[in-house]
């Protein structure tokens, strides 16, 4: 057949069941008849167009940060410090306890539940999150209207430590409104003047 046979699915939509499927499960929870069955395609589809189950997460990986995650991203345009960290840790409460996703992160299930199998899955999302930390550290630098308490790169730090708590305790099956009071009340230590000392 001239030019080859048609793709019978849409790729684009295809990752996103993909993505669906590893941030329910886990990298090590899916397996590649649940990958296969949910983006509607074969296993010789599968690793001809997406290549084998570890190079398909990478390429969910890289969609989730521009699709969900991106509110991360985004929240360091903030015109002002404490508005970079509100919309981090109202994102991280928005996206991981939301009505039409599964709950918990992506990045956060990846470092924490891969085994030796997976090293490689593991090392990719740590790395992504230690560049989100750098970028908001460097992004904090900037920032005057921060408590002169905090270092710039101990407050990105404590920032992504909550919005890591935040993710494990949607995957636990918090609710919403309890995560958002969390949120706030993470908002209000951290944004509000006054002496915080640790001995």
């Amino acid at each position: 057949m001239p030019g080859g046979r048609p793709r019978a699915f849409d790729a684009d939509n295809a990752l996103d069941r993909a993505l669906e499927v590893f941030w329910r499960h886990g990298y090590e929870g899916t397996s590649l008849a649940d990958l296969t069955a949910a983006m509607g395609i074969n296993k010789p589809s599968l690793y001809a167009v997406f290549g084998n189950k570890e190079q398909l997460f990478g390429k969910v990986l890289a969609r989730y940060l521009e699709g969900p995650g991106a509110y991360a991203a985004d929240a360091l345009a903030a015109p002002t410090g404490r508005e970079v960290i509100e919309r981090l840790i109202r994102g991280a409460v928005d996206l991981t306890a939301g009505e039409t996703t599964p709950h918990g992160c992506l990045c956060v299930n990846s470092v924490h539940a891969c085994g030796p199998d997976a090293h490689a899955v593991r090392q990719d999302a740590i790395a992504v999150r230690k560049a989100g930390e750098a970028a908001l550290r460097r992004r904090l630098e900037q920032a005057d209207d921060l408590p002169s308490r905090y270092e710039p790169a101990a407050l990105a730090a404590l920032v992504h430590t909550i919005s890591d708590g935040l993710a494990v305790q949607a995957a636990a099956g918090r609710s919403p409104d309890e995560l958002r009071q969390i949120g706030e009340l993470a908002l209000c230590a951290l944004l509000t003047e006054g002496p915080h000392h640790i001995e």
